[in-house]
């Protein structure tokens, strides 16, 4: 995908603009089951991010504006899941990238006064708790994709989706991005009701080669993925962060019972669905400054 295709897709976005999308996903995670509440009119185009070229790699210290970061935009403040009709986030989460020959770096920084998480294995179902999540589709054609999740506590799930859920399409829950290096740094208590944290801060190095299908894949003899992006490549990317509202009871984090999960996204799905890759961001990769 080039630059063209970018701007057509924008232009596409712009033109759809007060239509409606109702949500018929079978993905327990992001829908509601009324597609009357769910629709939303598309007023905005996806957002845009120009990804700056780090001539030296990042140290992953849970420090974002120091060293190769320093260079890297801040993105927006991310919003409602379903477009800035709904109310603004109660906290702030924002991201910003970098990438080299090898890594593409993510940095996210989340306002949080009560830092929680206890699942502690790989591929847990971490967005049952609070989490960072990215959405990555290399080579922009709204099927085959990669999901990776975080909590505070490091903990990774990670999947490769076939195609979208409301297009039939199974989740490899065993497919791992091999070789993602990640740091978080807290600031605040992990775990500890009375006092007021401020939040916490994530950094991922996430390797271009980990980005393969798996064999199972029949797209795999067409398209094998894991190569890394030429200059003004554009990717299509986007980030959801999932916030519970909690409780204390028994000097411990409970979620409040009743309440859904917030959906917070870089750039609108315009539903509660993140598995709409066609309302994902354009992520556009610049080049070394030496190119």
């Amino acid at each position: 995908m080039n630059l063209n295709h970018v701007l057509i897709g924008i232009l596409l976005a712009s033109l759809l603009a007060g239509a409606h999308f109702g949500c018929a996903s079978s993905d327990s995670k992001r829908f509601q089951s009324s597609a009357v509440e769910n629709d939303r009119p598309i007023t905005s185009p996806p957002k845009t991010y120009d990804v700056h070229f780090a001539q030296q790699a990042p140290l992953l210290d849970g420090l974002l504006d120091e060293g190769a970061w320093a260079s890297a935009p801040w993105s927006d403040d991310f919003a409602d899941i379903q477009g800035p009709s709904m109310p603004q986030p109660r906290f702030r989460t924002r991201m910003k990238m970098l990438w080299d020959e090898t890594y593409l770096y993510i940095a996210a920084e989340m306002e949080e006064p009560e830092v929680w998480a206890s699942y502690d294995q790989r591929d847990m179902i971490v967005f049952h708790e609070h989490d960072f999540e990215i959405f990555i589709d290399p080579d922009g054609d709204a099927r085959e994709y990669y999901e990776l999740e975080v909590n505070v506590l490091g903990t990774i799930f990670d999947l490769y989706l076939h195609t979208a859920y409301r297009d039939g399409g199974p989740a490899d829950h065993d497919w791992d991005s091999v070789g993602l290096r990640t740091a978080i740094s807290v600031d605040g208590t992990i775990n500890q009701p009375g006092d007021i944290d401020r939040g916490w801060t994530l950094e991922w190095a996430i390797p271009f080669a980990s980005l393969t299908p798996p064999r199972s894949d029949a797209v795999v003899e067409s398209w094998r993925g894991g190569t890394v992006p030429h200059p003004h490549e554009v990717w299509r990317i986007n980030f959801s962060r999932v916030q519970w509202q909690l409780d204390v009871v028994d000097g411990k984090y409970v979620k409040r019972p009743g309440l859904p999960e917030d959906n917070w996204t870089w750039t609108p799905q315009w539903e509660i669905n993140m598995h709409v890759p066609q309302h994902w961001g354009f992520v556009r990769f610049l080049p070394s400054s030496a190119d």
